[in-house]
């Protein structure tokens, strides 16, 4: 399930990546390269006292990414003031038997907010998969509740600043946020969240940086227009560490969506979901012959999507209209990212989210009317 999650989720950022160069495009007008390689610093956030035992050492990593510079060759280059899409490999040292290391691939988005011809500072978010040889097991590393699967999600957040030291090699700090889990697919899941300081060098194929036109990008035709979108998904869940079985999750859903700018889409919608692991639950908590409230649950959601070409960030905030049986708080949230393979059909990965706390990885497909 995880290798399926995390080879998705590099899949819809690669490919925007992907179409920041055009196979037909002239050489010269070709994104510029970047090259980097950083070293890193880090501490575990003990972020629940669960984990107060393990948030003891001070890891440390390498980096190498190599990322392209937009320059305008999709319009949406232009309307995001020209940022870099790439491609990290990650590695840490947690100077913990228990925790071992992790290797890690993320793609990411890098967006400036300062730029001259010597210095940039950019914020860069990012998501891929990341791997632990050294896992929870209930024998012979039961200590370790922060990571019970080999495969976990990441996400990663950070400021960078990058000032020139030679004509093309800029000296790069920063600090930032790398954040591991599983998303509730396996537990003990707890999490691993990493502050981290790093320093590194950038080699910059093209300095300073010169877009193919400055000249306003037109406006797309659909900014203004109505549509809806039709979807399912599963995802799959364990309901404690003593089940060590997976669950299937079910969801349709129906949106009505409005494109009210260049970038972004607003939503409304309605959805049913079907846990499978909330039936084993209340059939273990229940007493023989009493009647079993429904699990299934109904809800609607207000939602926004910040579009990157085919590419969209997604989030929702749901209410629950439909649930007898009351597991978990009256609203839910939703974080994924969207891909259009074309005009019509889509596909995402999406994490379902109660008060804070991951509830399902979602798989979704859908069309767009």
């Amino acid at each position: 399930m995880m290798i399926r999650l995390g080879l998705l989720v590099t899949m819809l950022l690669a490919a925007t990546a992907s179409r920041a160069q055009l196979p037909t495009a002239p050489h010269d007008a070709r994104p510029p390269l970047i090259l980097g390689l950083y070293a890193q610093g880090s501490f575990i956030i003990a972020h629940t006292p669960s984990v107060k035992h393990l948030a003891v050492s001070h890891p440390t990593g390498l980096e190498l990414n190599l990322q392209r510079q937009t320059n305008g060759l999709e319009p949406w280059h232009a309307w995001y003031k020209y940022p870099k899409v790439g491609l990290a490999l990650v590695y840490y040292d947690y100077h913990n038997p228990i925790l071992g290391k992790s290797y890690a691939a993320t793609v990411y988005i890098n967006k400036q907010f300062y730029r001259t011809a010597r210095q940039e500072l950019n914020f860069r978010i990012g998501t891929g998969i990341g791997f632990f040889p050294t896992r929870f097991d209930p024998e012979t590393n039961h200590r370790n509740n922060i990571v019970s699967s080999r495969l976990n999600a990441t996400l990663q957040m950070r400021m960078e600043y990058d000032v020139a030291v030679a004509p093309q090699y800029g000296l790069l700090l920063g600090v930032g946020l790398n954040h591991y889990s599983n998303g509730a697919t396996t537990k003990p899941n707890f999490g691993i969240n990493l502050p981290t300081v790093f320093l590194g060098l950038n080699y910059h194929q093209q300095r300073p940086f010169r877009p193919l036109s400055t000249a306003p990008t037109a406006r797309p035709d659909d900014v203004g227009r109505n549509f809806l979108d039709f979807s399912t998904s599963i995802g799959f869940k364990q309901r404690n560490e003593s089940d060590r079985r997976k669950y299937s999750v079910q969801s349709v859903s129906a949106v009505v969506g409005r494109r009210i700018n260049r970038k972004s889409n607003l939503l409304l919608g309605a959805e049913g979901f079907y846990d499978r692991s909330l039936l084993v639950q209340l059939r273990d908590t229940s007493r023989s012959g009493e009647q079993l409230p429904d699990v299934k649950k109904a809800g609607v959601f207000v939602g926004h999507e910040l579009l990157f070409g085919r590419l969209a960030f997604v989030s929702h905030l749901g209410f629950y209209v439909y649930n007898p049986y009351k597991s978990n708080k009256f609203y839910y949230e939703r974080l994924g990212l969207k891909y259009h393979f074309t005009e019509q059909l889509w596909g995402a990965v999406d994490l379902k989210v109660h008060r804070g706390a991951a509830d399902v990885v979602e798989l979704k497909v859908g069309v767009k009317l």
